[in-house]
């Protein structure tokens, strides 16, 4: 069955780097495009990033743009989000999700001193 196994979430000091992975499994990974989306305490899920499926074409939301990096290894069906210089408004559960609907548990991301 479809899996999508996020990884690579804790508690980071402001400042901080954190880079997330999430396994695919159980569908063509390298067909589609994937996307970062989280969920801010008490808010709504926000679009965080997408990656096109050969990984050529990024896309940020502004507030993200120069901090983070989307990234994906289609040999490994893994997606990744290298995120720098974290700030605590970044504090969510980060979901990955493909765009034909498959969605991850989410990982924690805490960014507090």
């Amino acid at each position: 069955q479809v899996q999508l196994v996020e990884s690579g979430g804790g508690l980071v000091q402001p400042g901080g780097s954190l880079r997330l992975s999430c396994a695919a499994s159980g569908f063509s990974f390298s067909n589609y495009f994937m996307s970062w989306v989280r969920q801010a305490p008490g808010k709504g899920l926000e679009w965080v990033s997408d990656i096109k499926n050969n990984g050529d074409e990024t896309y940020y939301t502004d507030s993200v743009k120069g901090r983070f990096t989307i990234s994906r290894d289609n040999a490994k069906n893994t997606l990744y989000l290298q995120m720098n210089s974290l700030r605590p408004e970044d504090t969510a559960v980060y979901y990955c999700a493909s765009c034909v609907g498959h969605w991850g548990q989410g990982t924690q991301v805490t960014v507090s001193s």
